[in-house]
């Protein structure tokens, strides 16, 4: 058995004849046809603080083996 999920316009507090609002009312809300909020997804992939550091570490490493090499090749 399906229900409809949005209120009866008869039952509802402040309605004018025909449905609308007037100024400064909220219209009524409809129901929700899901059970709940879904949960979120894996998302994007962040850097890690390891990759990050790793890769500061690599770049060090290569400017210092740039400058012992251009040292001991003249």
């Amino acid at each position: 058995m399906t229900t409809n999920p949005d209120p009866d316009p008869s039952d509802a507090t402040g309605l004018e004849p025909g449905g609308g609002v007037p100024p400064g009312e909220t219209p009524p809300d409809s129901g929700s046809g899901s059970v709940g909020p879904t949960p979120p997804g894996p998302g994007r992939r962040t850097l890690t603080p390891f990759f990050v550091g790793g890769a500061v570490l690599v770049v060090a490493l290569v400017v210092v083996l740039f400058f012992v090499g251009r040292l001991m090749g003249g």
